[in-house]
């Protein structure tokens, strides 16, 4: 039986004339065979053959289909015998992150407190006295010291500059005492909604500041220039091609970010695809229609929120205490009533909604204000029927929430290499019982839920 052709965008024009020899075949630039190719249709999950015509995939299925695109200077690949699949697509990760996670100091893989402040107090050498040192990439997973960094780490290895280390998860800092006291972060400072500013016996700050709190010192490091944010841009999308990666769903875009990564793709420095997800004050740019640069391969329709922070910063929130912290349940960065009314909006207007959640408080929270925002916005009164709206992380739920996702059609958008970041410090953050439901990915998918998979590079490598 002949397998059925998938048709992408191009077959028509890959089957049509040549307007310059009129009833001549458009003949594919290149053809893929010999090789189980996957497709990744249910209906036709294999097929003998890929042709390509001016960079898009312009037929797939059996060869007495392709071979008539074959023309005279069409390049044949033999697969030898090797398995062709569609483009993988990280499902979370920060653009500019990556990229600048190449273009500043890199505390990837840093060993122990010792070891970062080793590298800190080299960075100050090579560092003019009063600027600021930032840098990103540590977390405390295994370091013999067992403890967070704090102040008088860093003070030690650079006492004549302001030092900022953020952690790998992005939602939590380490300061030095010269950035505190720059930035007027005191004893008496209160907690910032959102933030909290860890503290010794005495009420000092530690240092440590969690999610919004991290904002107190951040204007220390200032925001990167357009030229610096275009260079990290063409830098992460040079690394992600550069390990296999198509594409990326890019979270957490500043708006203002969105044309320049479309001029970069225009001018050939990002190779790869981009659906970004922007901070909320994207929202007036696209709720009347998606954005898509020309060709399609740069797209923005969705929504970043947040509803928590992070399990290792003890900031994503809990239904019931930390166990080795039961003074704190972690933190909401949001309320139902500031977000219930802004989810309808998106629902009549067809915006994709994203939204950070790790604990089992977090996740509970948002699932039930996209119910009741479904229930009060039904499919009929929508610009988009099925709205594909997504929690991301989904990492830290309680059991009974499992089947909700999909009752509900929430995407649970999920990183398996958190579960290896995070194995050393979940059981002590979560106690025995509540990692029945941490990265439960086997119960989402025996409920039936669908998963996006993704890295949350520079989190994790990507």
């Amino acid at each position: 039986m002949r397998t059925p052709l998938i048709l992408a965008a191009l077959l028509a024009a890959a089957c049509a004339p040549r307007p310059d020899a009129p009833g001549a075949p458009e003949f594919a630039d290149l053809v893929f065979l010999g090789g189980t190719i996957h497709t990744g249709v249910p209906d036709a999950a294999t097929v003998e053959a890929v042709a390509v015509l001016d960079g898009r995939i312009a037929a797939a299925g059996a060869r007495t289909g392709i071979d008539p695109l074959i023309g005279p200077h069409t390049e044949i690949i033999d697969l030898q015998g090797a398995a062709m699949f569609p483009g993988f697509v990280d499902a979370h990760a920060h653009l500019i992150g990556i990229g600048l996670r190449e273009m500043t100091l890199n505390l990837e893989g840093v060993g122990s407190i010792a070891e970062l402040a080793d590298i800190v107090a080299s960075a100050a050498q090579e560092t003019p006295e009063g600027e600021t040192i930032y840098g990103r990439g540590w977390i405390e997973t295994g370091w013999p010291e067992a403890r967070f960094p704090n102040r008088a780490d860093l003070d030690e290895a650079a006492p004549l500059h302001p030092v900022i280390l953020e952690r790998a998860d992005g939602h939590a800092v380490v300061a030095s005492t010269l950035a505190l006291q720059k930035s007027n972060v005191t004893a008496k400072t209160p907690d910032p909604d959102g933030g909290r500013i860890e503290r010794d016996a005495s009420g000092a700050p530690t240092g440590m500041l969690i999610d919004n709190a991290a904002n107190l010192v951040m204007a220390l490091v200032g925001a990167p220039s357009e030229a610096q944010k275009r260079e990290a841009f063409a830098t992460g999308a040079g690394v992600y091609a550069a390990y296999g990666w198509t594409g990326l769903h890019n979270m957490s875009v500043d708006p203002a970010d969105v044309a320049l990564i479309e001029d970069e793709a225009g001018a050939g420095d990002i190779a790869i695809r981009v659906y970004n997800a922007a901070d909320r004050a994207g929202y007036d740019a696209i709720k009347a229609a998606p954005r898509s640069s020309a060709d399609g391969r740069i797209i923005t329709r969705a929504i970043k929120l947040y509803a928590d922070g992070a399990l290792g910063s003890r900031g994503a929130a809990l239904v019931e205490p930390y166990a080795d912290a039961p003074d704190t349940s972690g933190l909401l960065m949001m309320t139902e009533a500031e977000v219930l009314p802004f989810f309808e909006q998106a629902l009549r207007d067809g915006v994709q909604i994203a939204t950070h959640a790790i604990g089992d408080r977090g996740n509970q929270l948002v699932l039930d204000w996209y119910e009741k925002a479904f229930a009060a916005v039904p499919a009929g009164e929508r610009k988009i029927a099925d709205p594909r709206w997504r929690i991301e992380h989904a990492q830290i739920l309680r059991p009974e929430d499992i089947a909700r996702f999909k009752a509900l059609g929430v995407i649970a958008s999920m990183q398996p290499s958190h579960a290896i970041g995070d194995l050393h410090f979940a059981p002590a953050r979560l106690g025995d019982a509540r990692l029945d439901g941490a990265y439960a990915w086997r119960s989402l998918l025996d409920a039936g839920a669908r998963i996006a998979g993704g890295s949350d590079a520079p989190v994790e490598r990507g």
